[in-house]
């Protein structure tokens, strides 16, 4: 009896539920017992309510946040204190069975860190001010100096292009421009400028809707400088304009700010697995930036993920074969950061996810909940129903193809939850930007979780009224059963997965044969097509290649090139349909 409860163990340790339970297999026979996953939705559900990931977002969204600063620095002392509170054991004070701690990483900063206090803009003749940070606060650019505390009075220069700062004086003098401040900002320095104004608000923000949204932005780091920008609303700006078109404008410009000596500060919970312990899926989400669905949604949905792991552990519900690590901090640097100081680390970081803008309610911010891939052939012919976001993309190239089952899996995961939540999950091509690329950077599967399009992406009017509670709950769920899957994937994960690449694969390439015939009745070339359909087996191939990471065994590489024989012989029969010499498959 000793070794049937030894192996009873093994089983629920690996979250495998068995089917069937052979006396006989448990003594030597060679009867096949019958494995089924776990059921982490029916686990996660009851617990993931998102009220944490709501009541932390509620908190995070109160501060203008970036490195170092007093809203960044108090969230990540709230998530320490959250954790510890759900059971992880700062490392270090943790004994040798803690398996669930986490640490707070300091690192000096090369520059001063910044926090607005207030700013007011007022045209001089005007009786109420033209902005006030208490209704805008992203009006000052980061890393703005302060004004003198009794108001700068200046003459408004307003300028059409870079080059006119050349020709027209600007010394001692605010320059009010439509144009992107990266463009502007030297030039306007170097000719004397005091400070600027500026407009280029993107059309995706509908700003002659939303006529009083300002997008946040900044100045590099300026220790010693002490040059300024306010960003106008769209509505600031048609009243700055008609004003300059009457003939000479002053202002009165009071900006307060803080710069000062800080520290960077990143926060890591971990939980170690049991069988693998060096073998890792890393959640990231990135606490700077002002707003509300950005990031703060991020930071609080991956917090109550920690804490359900936590509480599904400490009753008995599941266990960790592989590890699990969560990550805050900030964009990109971060997670960088942790992929390459420690090579050893990096070598067992088999997913990585992150976690950014993930809680919107859509029927107010628009658009919708989106999976954006790991590279694929999307990314290089977006046509059919793929679609990249108003973010947009650069055109990749077959060597940047990452095929792996990430995509799929996690695709298959959200639009489960999608079914039952009734809540809508698409996809968009690989486009960039975020916590998931260090990861690909370092050759990890790694993909982003997101919303977009955002009517109020990066403005001050991402608050914590355009916030769903709901939305929090559906990703966080999939977010999370997507992980627990992940860490404790066996056997019946892989071949459940290879079930999911065949199917997806083959629902792939008819919609791409069926898109090539249209190409080819208005006269396309087949060439292109014959590139683009190969490219999509290539991907599936190659992503049916990479669960051999899991379990590589005889039995899975066996199941593999079997669903890879199923895919070329279902190749031969599509391409045979359209009749065409250059779909002369050979392989």
């Amino acid at each position: 009896m000793g070794r049937i409860t030894e192996i009873k163990k093994i089983i629920i340790r690996q979250g495998i539920v068995p089917a069937l339970l052979c006396l006989s297999f448990l003594t030597g026979c060679s009867q096949h017992v019958e494995e089924k996953q776990v059921d982490y939705f029916k686990l996660v559900r009851p617990e993931f309510t998102g009220q944490l990931a709501y009541e932390t977002t509620d908190f995070v969204e109160d501060y203008w946040r970036v490195v170092g600063n007093t809203g960044f620095n108090k969230t990540i002392y709230l998530i320490a204190d959250s954790l510890k509170a759900a059971g992880y054991v700062l490392e270090e004070k943790a004994k040798e069975g803690d398996r669930f701690t986490y640490r707070i990483e300091k690192r000096a900063m090369t520059h001063q860190t910044w926090e607005p206090l207030s700013a007011s803009l007022q045209i001089v003749g005007n009786e109420k001010p033209l902005l006030l940070s208490e209704t805008n606060r992203n009006m000052t650019y980061l890393n703005s100096v302060s004004t003198p505390k009794d108001d700068l009075k200046a003459t408004v220069v307003w300028i059409k292009s870079v080059d006119e700062l050349e020709s027209v004086s600007v010394k001692d003098k605010v320059v009010f421009a439509e144009i992107n401040v990266r463009k502007l900002y030297k030039s306007a320095i170097r000719n004397g400028a005091l400070g600027i104004l500026t407009y280029d608000n993107p059309a995706y923000l509908q700003p002659e809707k939303n006529t009083t949204s300002i997008q946040f932005r900044s100045l590099p780091s300026q220790d010693d400088a002490d040059f300024w920008g306010i960003a106008l609303s769209f509505e600031a700006k048609e009243k700055l304009k008609t004003q300059l078109q009457k003939g000479k404008t002053e202002v009165l410009v009071n900006i307060q700010t803080k710069r000062y000596p800080s520290e960077e500060l990143t926060i890591v919970a971990n939980i170690r697995g049991n069988d693998l312990p060096n073998e890792r899926l890393v959640y990231s989400a990135h606490i700077q930036e002002p707003g509300a669905n950005d990031n703060a949604t991020g930071v609080g949905t991956q917090l109550e993920m920690a804490r359900i792991a936590s509480k599904l552990f400490t009753d008995n519900k599941i266990d960790f074969k592989r590890s699990m690590t969560f990550l805050w901090g900030d964009e990109i640097v971060s997670t960088n950061r942790y992929i390459q100081e420690d090579q050893e680390r990096a070598k067992g970081i088999k997913w990585g996810i992150s976690l950014d803008m993930v809680g919107e309610n859509t029927a107010i911010t628009g658009g919708t909940f989106l999976i954006e891939k790991m590279p694929d052939p999307s990314a290089i012919w977006t046509r059919g129903k793929d679609k990249h976001s108003e973010w947009g993309g650069e055109v990749l190239k077959l060597e940047d193809m990452k095929p792996h089952y990430l995509n799929d899996f996690i695709i298959s995961t959200f639009k489960e939850q999608g079914e039952y939540a009734n809540w809508v999950v698409e996809t968009n091509p690989f486009e960039g930007g975020s916590d998931h690329t260090p990861f690909l950077k370092a050759n990890i599967p790694g993909l982003l979780l997101w919303h977009f399009t955002d009517q109020f992406y990066h403005t001050d009017n991402d608050r914590i009224d355009k916030v769903s509670q709901e939305t929090l709950k559906n990703v966080g769920t999939a977010a999370l059963v997507s992980g627990l899957q992940l860490v404790n994937a066996s056997d019946v994960f892989v071949h459940a997965q290879i079930q999911i690449l065949k199917e997806q694969a083959i629902k792939r390439l008819m919609d791409e044969i069926e898109l090539t015939k249209k190409v080819k009745e208005n006269g396309g070339s087949m060439s292109e097509e014959s590139l683009i359909i190969m490219a999509w087996f290539n991907w599936y191939t190659g992503s049916l290649n990479s669960l051999n990471d899991i379990i590589p065994n005889k039995n899975t590489k066996q199941a593999i090139e079997e669903a890879q024989v199923e895919l070329r012989s279902e190749l031969n029969k599509l391409g045979q349909s359209l009749n065409d010499d250059v779909f002369k498959w050979k392989f």
